[in-house]
C-alpha cells in the first residue's frame, strides 16, 4: 500500500518534475506527499581554503546563514504554487486523499535521504546529472541507505493521464527483480496493462518470465510477455518500452556489486544514464 511519497529537494531546477511524477502517484493512491528541503548548513557555505578571523568567519556565517533563508523561503513558496497546481491539498489530517507536507532538514541530501527515505514507500528522485556530478550520490542512499524503491524522473518530463497506465516489468530472475516486482505491485495493480520484458536467458535459480504471470495472476493482475534482443540489456529494454508504448518501466538496480557498475558501467547505470521515461527501480 503507497501511503507516504518522500520527495527530497535543491536548487537543481528539477522541483517541479519531481513533485509532478509524485502528485500522480499521491492521486492515484490517495498518499501523502512528504517534500523535504535538504538546507545547506552554513558552516558548509564558507569559502575553503581562506583563513578567516573571528569577526570575519562571524560575518560570513551571518550572511551564508540569511542566504539559505532567503533561498528556503523562496523555494517554499515555488512548493506552495505546485502544490495547488498539481492538486496536493496541503494538510496532513486529510485521509483518504491525496496531500502534501513540507518540511526542512539540514545536511547532505544523501544523508537526509536516508534518514526519511526508510519510513517512506517510495522516493522520487531526479534523473542524475552525470555532467553536473549531481543526483548519484542521492540515488546511492536512496537504493542501498534506505532501502526503498525510487522513481526516477528524467529531464523536464512532466506526466500525463498515461503516466503507470501501461507498466513494464523489466525481467531476468535476479534478486534485484524480484524484490522490484515485490516492491511495485500497487503501482501494477493499478495499472491498466502490463508487460514483462524478458531478453536473453534468465539467472540460474531464477524463475521464468511465465512464473512472473502467474505470480501476478494470483494477485488479479494479467501481464504479457514480450521479448527482446537481450545483447544489450540496457538499450533493447528501453527501445521496447517505446515500441510497446510503456509509460513507466520497473526494474532492479545493480545487479552486481554497486561498485562494479561504478567502475565498468553495468546494465543500471546505462538505463539511468539514457532513459527518457520515468523509472522505477529497487535494489
Amino acid at each position: 500500500m503507497i501511503k507516504s511519497i518522500l520527495v527530497p529537494v535543491r536548487g537543481d531546477g528539477m522541483v517541479a518534475t519531481v513533485l509532478a511524477h509524485a502528485a500522480a502517484l499521491a492521486k492515484q493512491h490517495q498518499a501523502q506527499v512528504n517534500v523535504v528541503h535538504c538546507r545547506a548548513q552554513a558552516k558548509d557555505l564558507m569559502p575553503q581554503g581562506i583563513a578567516l578571523n573571528d569577526f570575519a568567519r562571524k560575518v560570513m556565517i551571518e550572511q551564508a546563514s540569511e542566504l539559505a533563508n532567503r533561498q528556503e523561503d523562496h523555494l517554499r513558496g515555488i512548493l506552495h504554487r505546485l502544490a495547488r497546481e498539481y492538486g496536493l491539498q496541503e494538510d496532513t489530517d486529510k485521509n483518504g486523499t491525496a496531500n502534501c507536507n513540507f518540511v526542512e532538514e539540514q545536511g547532505r541530501m544523501a544523508d537526509v535521504v536516508k534518514h526519511a527515505g526508510r519510513l517512506s514507500d517510495i522516493i522520487v528522485l531526479p534523473k542524475p546529472q552525470r555532467e553536473r556530478n549531481l543526483g548519484q550520490s542521492s540515488l546511492k542512499a536512496a537504493l542501498y541507505g534506505a532501502g526503498r524503491p525510487v522513481l526516477i524522473c528524467p529531464g523536464q518530463l512532466q506526466p500525463d493521464e498515461t503516466f503507470a497506465q501501461h507498466v513494464a516489468v523489466g525481467w531476468n530472475g535476479s534478486l534485484p527483480a524480484a524484490r522490484a516486482v515485490a516492491s511495485s505491485l500497487d503501482v501494477v495493480h493499478a495499472a491498466k496493462r502490463v508487460s514483462i520484458l524478458i531478453g536473453g536467458k534468465v539467472q540460474t535459480h531464477g524463475p521464468s518470465a511465465e512464473e512472473l504471470v502467474a505470480y501476478y495472476a494470483l494477485r488479479a493482475i494479467k501481464a504479457e510477455v514480450v521479448t527482446f534482443e537481450g545483447k544489450d540489456p540496457a538499450n533493447g529494454l528501453l527501445k521496447t518500452c517505446k515500441d510497446i508504448g510503456a509509460s513507466l518501466l520497473i526494474t532492479g538496480a545493480y545487479s552486481h556489486s554497486h561498485e562494479t557498475e561504478m567502475l565498468f558501467g553495468g546494465n543500471t547505470e546505462r538505463i539511468v544514464d539514457k532513459t527518457e521515461m520515468p523509472i522505477l527501480m529497487a535494489h
